[in-house]
């Protein structure tokens, strides 16, 4: 299977890639109650010269209704991953929504040789597949 397929959304920033593919779960959510929930497979890949370390997350979720929350947070689930030059960091994470769409979008903030700098996370969307679809 080709990355590329998989990886359905991806943005490069200063030679830092991220790579997002989201996946609706339907044994998690219950649209009766009004609960939908998604993951997303994250693959942040440095194309730089330099290992970089993520420091902070800043998430935007925008709900199919238009509410927007926000997160922020050192680090992506419970870590502040150092990337060689050419290496990646592939995690996966979670997101509920009070409707069966939405998207989310943000950035993190990395350090590179004493440098910060914002790496942009694509937006992509959250949506449950029609009825029948797979």
């Amino acid at each position: 299977m080709s990355l590329s397929g998989f990886f359905g959304f991806s943005q490069t920033t200063d030679g830092i890639t991220v790579r997002v593919a989201p996946r609706f779960l339907a044994e998690q959510s219950d649209p009766g109650g009004g609960r939908w929930v998604w993951s997303y497979h994250v693959r942040i890949e440095n194309g730089s010269a330099a290992e970089v370390q993520l420091l902070r997350r800043h998430w935007v979720i925008t709900d199919g209704d238009g509410r927007i929350s926000e997160v922020d947070g050192e680090g992506v689930v419970g870590e502040q991953p150092m990337i060689a030059p050419g290496g990646s960091f592939d995690y996966i994470s979670g997101c509920p929504l009070p409707t069966p769409h939405g998207t989310m979008a943000g950035e993190y903030l990395m350090e590179a040789a004493g440098r910060c700098f914002a790496v942009t996370i694509p937006e992509f969307a959250l949506s449950q597949p029609a009825a029948g679809a797979r």
